[in-house]
């Protein structure tokens, strides 16, 4: 009897407005996913298979849950803030997963975009202006 029911909770997911990123730790988020999912953290606990005194020091910063737990705590609040968390600690904006980009080089790429289609754009007219299907 290895067959086991799969009977885990996966709520929709919340968006997360850029102005909860600031968490100051992987604690915090935790406890953000948590309170802002309308849940009691008793029931977070039961749908993540964690014990309720474990979650309570994971948002306290005292324990890290592991990788499953972390997984099935996203799927019962519908919040992926633990994510968010470690996106933008490492440099990137979760909402399109590149590296956050300074003035600069912000500058830098678009130039090199608007290059990129302007050399495509006079590609298309030279093979118009010789007869040739684009």
């Amino acid at each position: 009897m290895g067959n086991q029911l799969n009977l885990r909770v996966k709520r929709p997911q919340r968006a997360i407005p850029q102005g909860e990123w600031s968490w100051p730790t992987e604690a915090a988020a935790i406890a953000s996913m948590i309170s802002l999912s309308g849940l009691k953290e008793k029931a977070v606990a039961i749908e993540a298979e964690i014990d309720a005194s474990t979650l309570a020091k994971v948002k306290q910063g005292t324990a890290r849950p592991s990788e499953d737990h972390l997984d099935r705590m996203m799927d019962a609040t519908g919040s992926e803030a633990w994510l968010y968390y470690w996106l933008v600690k490492r440099g990137y904006d979760p909402n399109s997963l590149r590296r956050f980009e300074n003035d600069v080089e912000r500058e830098n790429r678009e130039l090199k975009e608007r290059l990129a289609q302007a050399e495509h754009d006079n590609l298309v007219l030279v093979r118009a202006f010789r007869g040739q299907v684009a």
